[in-house]
């Protein structure tokens, strides 16, 4: 690869919202790709309900620390994840929010901020539990830390293998994610 890329998540909400998948098709569509990633889970001390956070790194080059101190991408699905990571995003990155769960009242002016309406889009398309992949999209557009196409093609192969009859409902809220950031980006 000749051009350098490295580009660094933290996700964070509770267990059950999916975030460790949000984190792993992010990964997945890295080695899709060709490029370096990890991936690393942080749970509670609860599952479901409880406090749930990864980490995930895609470059172009070796990885030389999985561990991510400041990210360039913060996702938060929960108020005490946005008290928790807010801080953790690197001047002009990006912070994106699930705005039906999350109140921001005082953004940061030296980051991006995406409010993703995730839960109610979800629940618009059939299934809360879609709102991970709605907030995938808006990453993914917003970002760029991984190609439209190479999630779309990772969205089949471990979504759609496992459940196929939610496959559709996955890839409209995908699209439903690309369109929010692109309107929040123009």
């Amino acid at each position: 690869m000749s051009n350098q890329f490295y580009m660094d998540l933290l996700a964070a909400g509770f267990g059950g919202q999916g975030i460790m998948m949000l984190g792993q098709l992010i990964a997945y569509s890295g080695i899709h790709q060709g490029r370096y990633v990890t991936w690393i889970p942080a749970y509670g001390p609860e599952m479901r309900g409880g406090t749930a956070n990864c980490s995930c790194v895609v470059s172009s080059q070796e990885i030389g620390s999985p561990v991510v101190g400041q990210a360039d991408v913060v996702v938060v699905m929960n108020q005490p994840s946005l008290d928790k990571f807010e801080p953790r995003v690197k001047p002009g990155g990006f912070l994106l929010y699930d705005s039906d769960l999350v109140k921001y009242e005082t953004p940061r002016e030296d980051i991006t901020v995406i409010p993703v309406p995730a839960k109610m889009i979800a629940h618009e398309l059939g299934s809360e539990k879609v709102a991970n992949i709605v907030m995938l999209g808006a990453i993914v557009k917003a970002t760029g830390i991984v190609s439209e196409s190479d999630c779309l093609d990772t969205i089949k192969e471990k979504l759609g293998a496992k459940k196929p009859q939610f496959l559709p409902m996955n890839l409209d809220a995908f699209d439903k994610g690309i369109s929010i950031a692109q309107e929040h980006l123009v």
